[in-house]
């Protein structure tokens, strides 16, 4: 115990020898505090009375300045805090290089933080309008359903508006066709526009196909009925205008290649289905569709009832007896000195209606088709003029997409 007693004593006799805090070491630093505010000086409470040695520099806040009257506001980082605020300086590089202090932050940091904000809220918003993600039960029901199946390949380019069938064959036999990076000389071979990847003659093939065209055509004299574009007076020269405007009216889609369903010879007018949908045209030209077509045709001389007799009766084609469904003498008009006779068959053979009334021993001077199954030539639509058909034309041609 007498050890323990007197090793407190010798402490308490060093602590008295001891000066906290010495003016020559401490002198510097309040000259480096009094730079950024007044000091505030506080004294340690103890036991004995303070002395010099004993003095802190401790800075909490600056002391409110007050102005005095006509004096010009002054611009020290005393005068930007409010009283009691604690200092937080900002160590900022002016414009002209030197080092400066102030109580606020610098420009470009506040702008900064107010431009982070606004991004995040922009990402907030675009995640909020971003497309949902489909399940792969919803992906499978549409693919199912809705998305077209493969095709084959010649279709594709034809459809696409390459070629006719017949020369996009040709061109995949030539190895001028590559699907995926390799050559492909089979038009049987099944692709996905959107999916795979053709060239043709180093050419890229749109993802997208152009949309379904069907169009109804008052085919006048003089045009032959052929797709090829450097044919004489092709009937496809009518739609120069309508595939010219098409990007104004079709904005992001290939222009489709036209061709028309079935034919009718140079000398003959009136309607033709005009279309880039070669199932369609299959449908509606093949026989079994059983589609009648009328005709009008005006004869150069006087018709006679033995003269419609013999048309009903017939007419051998290739080897084949064709047999009209109906021979009718209309009524003279006044504005139409010769006779006319509607004419309506089933088959379409090449030159049928001409040959049934040439057997028959008269002569035509004009023939007009007017009716396609279900869908008749509209009275107003002039001779090299088009309309689109609409979806009951289409039922009324016996085709439903």
């Amino acid at each position: 115990m007498a050890a323990i007693i007197a090793a407190v004593a010798a402490t308490s006799a060093a602590l008295s020898t001891l000066h906290l805090t010495r003016r020559s070491s401490f002198s510097r630093h309040r000259r480096a505090f009094r730079s950024l505010s007044p000091p505030l000086r506080s004294s340690l409470s103890s036991s004995s009375p303070p002395s010099a040695s004993e003095e802190f520099n401790i800075t909490f806040a600056p002391k409110p300045k007050t102005q005095k009257p006509g004096e010009k506001p002054s611009s020290s980082i005393d005068d930007e805090l409010p009283s009691g605020q604690l200092l937080i300086p900002w160590i900022v590089r002016g414009p002209d290089g030197n080092l400066t202090l102030q109580s606020h932050p610098p420009a470009h940091l506040l702008h900064a933080m107010a431009d982070a904000k606004t991004q995040k809220k922009k990402a907030g918003i675009a995640k909020l309008v971003e497309e949902p993600k489909y399940s792969k039960a919803a992906r499978r029901f549409y693919n199912d359903r809705f998305r077209e199946p493969p095709q084959r390949l010649s279709k594709v380019l034809a459809a696409a508006g390459v070629a006719s069938r017949r020369n996009c064959e040709d061109l995949i036999f030539e190895g001028q066709v590559t699907v995926n990076g390799s050559v492909c000389k089979t038009p049987q071979t099944k692709v996905d526009p959107a999916r795979d990847v053709i060239y043709v003659k180093g050419n890229r093939l749109p993802k997208k196909l152009p949309p379904k065209v069907y169009l109804a055509l008052n085919k006048p004299k003089g045009y032959i009925c052929s797709s090829g574009g450097d044919e004489f007076n092709s009937l496809m020269v009518l739609f120069d205008d309508y595939l010219k405007s098409w990007d104004k009216r079709n904005s992001g889609q290939p222009r489709p290649r036209l061709f028309t369903v079935g034919r009718l010879d140079v000398a003959t007018t009136g309607l033709i289905i005009v279309t880039n949908d070669g199932e369609f045209a299959q449908k509606i030209s093949h026989p079994s569709s059983n589609l009648t077509k009328e005709y009008i045709a005006t004869i150069d001389s006087e018709v006679h009832k033995r003269h419609l007799i013999a048309i009903s009766e017939g007419t051998t084609i290739d080897g084949v007896h064709c047999t009209p469904d109906l021979v009718e003498l209309l009524p003279r008009q006044p504005d139409l000195p010769r006779p006319r006779v509607r004419i309506v068959v089933h088959e379409g053979r090449n030159h049928e209606v001409r040959e049934l009334v040439k057997d028959a021993g008269l002569e035509i001077y004009s023939l007009k088709r007017t009716r396609i199954g279900g869908y008749r030539l509209p009275s107003d639509l002039g001779l090299g003029k088009h309309v689109e058909l609409k979806q009951s034309d289409l039922k009324a041609l016996g085709w439903t997409s």
